[in-house]
This record gives structure tokens, sequence and C-alpha cells, in this order.
């Protein structure tokens, strides 16, 4: 198992091509001068001894010595033996709503947004528990399926938007079809669906579901987005922010519907919260998906990582010292033999 312990720095790996760049704009910009001053050949007479090949060679070879030694300092590290452990968790399948509702900005900046970052701390609270992803809209289909990377959940949750719905609606009866069917029917008591959505179509099926998935072993959470008082729903046409229209013209409102999110949450023997700036329904719905009895899993973890940072260490001090070594002037004998002018 490759990691490496300051992924972080990496980034700065991107300073390296730029250092090329900078390097050959430098000896381009100085042989320019050099012409319009007199001509190159003339120069090159004058300073028989001077390479530009061995400057730009010495010059490479610090710029990679650089990047080695960001290499060596984000300490790539292999796993070098696996342990078997037991512990206890459950699954939780988060069932995120990604219809153009979601666009909405009846809270700030939108509900997409405030639900992703919602998302986002309650997957930090869930670590050590299973999680997978539904995404809805006019149907639901299945992102991510149950797992402990937690990584990944991550970056799927940033990059959610209305745009990967096939169809738009607000179909939550499919989102908790699919999910109790990721579930299956082993396990019944640990298992728990959190819906995040602003409810905004009518679907009594949706409760006719939650009542049967919770009849399966399946706690059904509900979260509310946005507000009762509602918001126009923006999209961008032709790079211009605009507001949906119904056939007749007029702009279209949606509003938080939380009867239908409250019926489901009932129905499906959880609780409904409303996601707000402060994210305050966090550890009450933390606090309820504890509650859930757990099963005992085996885990396969990485005990013992070996840092292999003093290799690049090393390869980069000796680009520095025969950096140094190398002369810049030209070598007149030839071979090797004038490698080294000290």
């Amino acid at each position: 198992m490759f990691r490496l312990e300051a992924s972080y720095i990496l980034w700065f790996l991107i300073l390296i091509p730029i250092c090329f760049f900078v390097t050959w704009y430098y000896f381009r910009w100085k042989k320019s001068a050099i012409n319009k001053a007199g001509d190159y050949t003339v120069f090159s007479r004058l300073f028989p001894s001077w390479s530009e090949k061995k400057e730009w060679i010495k010059s490479s070879m610090v710029i990679i010595a650089m990047g080695l030694l960001l290499i060596s300092w984000a300490n790539p590290q292999w796993g070098t033996r696996k342990q078997k452990v037991k512990a206890k968790s459950s699954d939780v399948i988060i069932a995120l709503d990604i219809s153009q509702s979601m666009l909405a900005e009846d809270i700030s900046p939108s509900r997409m947004e405030q639900s992703k970052r919602f998302l986002k701390e309650l997957i930090k609270k869930l670590r050590g528990e299973r999680i997978g992803l539904v995404y809805f809209a006019g149907s639901a289909y299945l992102q991510m399926p149950l797992t402990n990377d937690y990584g990944s959940a991550m970056d799927l949750i940033t990059t959610a938007n209305p745009s990967q719905a096939g169809t738009q609606g607000t179909a939550i009866t499919d989102a908790i079809k699919l999910s109790t069917n990721i579930f299956g029917k082993d396990s019944p008591t640990q298992k728990a669906l959190i819906i995040l959505s602003d409810g905004e179509n009518h679907e009594s099926e949706a409760i006719t579901a939650a009542r049967e998935a919770r009849e399966n072993g399946t706690f059904v959470f509900t979260l509310g987005v946005g507000t009762q008082e509602g918001a126009m729903v923006p999209f961008v046409n032709n790079g211009r922010k605009v507001f949906k229209k119904d056939k007749a013209g007029n702009p279209v409102k949606s509003a938080l519907n939380v009867n239908l999110l409250q019926d489901i949450a009932d129905a499906g023997g959880g609780n409904f919260y409303m996601v707000d700036q402060t994210l305050s329904a966090l550890k009450k719905l933390d606090n309820d998906i504890e509650k859930i009895e757990k099963q005992e899993v085996e885990q396969r973890s990485f005990t013992d990582y070996n840092s292999y940072f003093q290799y690049f260490l090393f390869f980069a001090i000796m680009l520095f010292v025969i950096e140094y070594l190398i002369s810049n002037k030209l070598n007149k004998k030839g071979g090797i033999s004038r490698l080294l002018d000290v």
C-alpha cells in the first residue's frame, strides 16, 4: 500500500515546469541581448571557454534536484504489513437530491452548496461506518457502493450538480427503493438511509416506500434544505444567469416541503432535521446513527509503513554536488577528461 505522508507538498511540483520555462526564457533573452550589443559569433570568439550548453545542463540539474527535494519532503511510504482487525460499524447510504430546484438560493449560497457542506462534515463524523452514495432527481442511481473510502465520497460530493441527472424531478421514492435493494435483507438492524432534499415534489408513494424500508430494517432520516417561503430556480443560459419559467412564462418558485420530509422520516422510523447555516442538525443526526445497532466486521489495514524519502534526498544531493563540480567552460580536450574543471 503506497501513500504520501504529506501529499499536499506535491502541489509545489507545479513550480518545476515554471522554473524550466523561466530558465529557457532567460537564456533566450541573454542571447538576444548579446545579438543586440554585437554579433553572437564575435562574442563566442571573445569568450571561447564559455559553454551555453553546460550552463543549461547545470540549471536543469538544480531544478530537477529541487523537484526531488519536494518529493522527499512529501515522504513516500509503503505499507509492509497487513493486519486484520475487527471493528463494529453500521451501513449508511446518503441519498442526495441533485434536481435543479436545489440551485435555489433561499439559503446562502444555495441549497446545493449548503447540502455539500453539510454532507462533508457528516462524513467526517461517520468515519468507521460503511457509507454509500445515491443521487436522485427524475430518477435515482447509485453513485458509490458501500465502502470505507471516505476520500472518494468527499470528491464525489464536491462535484455533485444537476447536470449529472438524466431527467429532472425529485424521485424520493426511487431513491428509497434503490437504497433498500443495495442494503439487502441481511443484518436488518444495522442500516440507515439519510435523504437530503427540498422535497419539492409531492410523492405519497415515498411514505409507503419509507415504511417498507423500515420493515426491512432500514431507518430513514430526512434532512430538509431550503425555506418554506421558497425562491426562484436559477440556471445559466448562454453565460447569463436566468430563472426557470413554466409554460406560461412565469418564474418557477421552489419551496421546501417540510410536511413530506417529516412524514417520510416518521414512516421510516427516523427523524427529520433542517439544514441551516450553523449545521446544528449534524450532532443530532450523528447521535441517531450511533444508536443503531452495529455489526462486527473484519477490516484489513496496514500497520507498518516504511519511508523512502532518503532515496530522493540522496539523488537530490548528488545532483547538487555534480552541478557544483561541472564547469561551465567548453571541453577543449573532449571526452570526460574535462568534465570536472576545478
